[in-house]
């Protein structure tokens, strides 16, 4: 890839471990304010870390960009590009369908690799213990990640008891975020294109001394600071749509873990459930 097409993202996490104190805290400063980068002056950047002006400047060309404006230029074209309507003229022509459908499964194939290398023992051992010894779990998933956070509570709700998704209750959040506290864990899932809601949900559920378990494509996710533990999983793509195929395997495979690490209680939960489809008939038989 070349340099001025690299992702801000790509860049920083490159150079992040060498920074200055300096340069950190305004690589800090830009983490946390990306998705609202476009309204802020280096001036404004600069203060808001602590820097001078000058020392903005030299951290920009640092990270590859001629000045603050070839940055900002940037960032507005890397914004617009996020839009499937910007890669719809790019996605190259294949000979067949049957060709360019071996293609997009050989991309999903290879994405489900790039999932285990940013997923250390640590890391899912950290999520699983959030997930299994929770007093209750909330899901919370807006515009791309709404999918993922839906398929992540129906799949918990059979392994363990309280697990609710915020995205059902819009407008009675600040009633359901009233009732949290530090025995709760808030799975957020912060896939692009973002929303300026999300931040305020996990914010305010941190408020309560509930933690938060980050599910992210990005390595340098603005909510990264507010998380007990995260979670990457990849999902860009050149095509038009990204794809969650990652994100989907992902959660099937903490459920599974889950089930298998309560397996009286998960049974015990199945047992009930199914009794209960059986009761009110709502599923078909097999034939």
């Amino acid at each position: 890839m070349k340099k001025e097409t690299e992702p801000l993202d790509a860049r920083l996490l490159k150079v992040y471990d060498q920074l200055s104190a300096t340069d950190r805290r305004l690589a800090d400063v830009v983490i946390a304010r990306k998705k609202d980068l476009l309204a802020y002056s280096a001036t404004e950047l600069a203060g808001l870390a602590g820097a001078s002006k000058a020392s903005a400047a030299r951290f920009f060309r640092r990270l590859g960009y001629a000045g603050f404006s070839d940055f900002r230029q940037q960032v507005r074209a890397q914004v617009s590009q996020q839009s499937p309507l910007a890669r719809i003229g790019r996605t190259p022509a294949r000979p067949s369908e049957s060709a360019s459908l071996q293609a997009h499964v050989q991309n999903d194939v290879a994405r489900l690799g790039s999932l285990l290398d940013g997923l250390t023992q640590d890391v899912l051992e950290q999520a699983l213990e959030l997930l299994v010894r929770a007093r209750r779990v909330w899901i919370v998933g807006y515009r791309n990640g709404c999918m993922t956070a839906f398929y992540a509570s129906a799949l918990l709700s059979q392994v363990r008891h309280d697990v609710n998704l915020l995205n059902e209750l819009s407008g009675r959040e600040a009633e359901i975020l009233a009732d949290l506290n530090d025995k709760d864990v808030l799975l957020a899932v912060d896939f692009r294109r973002r929303t300026s809601r999300l931040p305020r949900i996990v914010a305010a559920a941190r408020s309560t001394g509930a933690r938060v378990l980050l599910l992210t494509d990005t390595p340098l996710s603005a909510l990264a600071s507010q998380a007990a533990a995260i979670l990457h999983c990849p999902n860009q793509t050149e095509q038009v749509f990204d794809s969650y195929v990652s994100a989907v395997s992902l959660m099937n495979y903490l459920a599974t873990s889950m089930a298998a690490r309560t397996p009286k209680q998960a049974r015990a939960r199945m047992s009930r459930i199914e009794s209960l489809h059986a009761a009110l008939g709502d599923l078909e038989t097999d034939s």
